[in-house]
């Protein structure tokens, strides 16, 4: 851990994974066999991932415990990420004399789909975004404006990825796991053209990848 991240590991900024992190070699980890040659190295373990969620669980029930919150995940690159959070933060309530009674819904990553849909449930409610991966915020921002015309009490947003891009607009989640180099990653339910999601690591893709999975 210590060799990629840099110190500042604050609520916003994740564990930060910098841009000459070479990854992890893939002969160290179980992956599918059939992904062999389509990725270049793992850039975060499914191990580190489940302990780093469970740390913004933790973070998640200092900030909200025992406040009703509506979890809203974006799908597809979400569900995971928003799966085992909710499953961390239900492992806490229980072991806690604070809790978090949570409500699920779901909601796309085809804004126009998700404009067509009545959130009014969100209404006075506290709400909580969950995110597999933002990029320049655009799509974060357009979702966070549409949540808000319903009128909730407040709203939270978890990231597990945060990708240093050009031309960010600077929606940082309230909750980030990692923040990573530009790199086009895939794995634990992140895609390229619906292929990796069944990879429990985080990788980056290699060009053979690409061009093999291409449309």
């Amino acid at each position: 851990m210590a060799e990629f991240a840099v110190q500042s590991e604050g609520r916003s900024e994740g564990i930060v994974i910098k841009d000459d992190w070479p990854g992890y070699s893939l002969d160290l980890f179980s992956y599918p066999a059939h992904y062999s040659g389509d990725l270049d190295c793992v850039i975060i373990p499914h191990g580190v991932i489940m302990d780093r969620t469970e740390r913004l669980a933790r973070n998640i029930m200092d900030d909200l415990g025992n406040h009703a919150i509506v979890v809203l995940c974006v799908l597809k690159g979400g569900y995971q990420f928003c799966a085992d959070l909710v499953d961390r933060i239900k492992d806490l309530s229980h072991n806690s004399n604070r809790t978090i009674p949570m409500t699920n819904d779901e909601s796309t990553e085809d804004l126009h789909i998700l404009g067509g849909e009545d959130l009014s449930l969100l209404a006075g409610k506290n709400v909580l975004v969950v995110e597999g991966i933002v990029g320049t915020g655009k799509t974060m921002k357009t979702l966070l404006k549409h949540v808000e015309a319903f009128g909730p009490k407040m709203i939270k947003v978890a990231g597990l990825l945060v990708k240093r891009v050009p031309h960010s607009s600077a929606c940082v989640p309230d909750y980030v796991g990692f923040e990573i180099p530009n790199r086009f990653v895939v794995g634990y339910a992140l895609d390229y053209n619906e292929y990796f999601r069944d990879l429990s690591h985080i990788c980056v893709i290699s060009d053979t990848g690409k061009m093999k999975y291409k449309i």
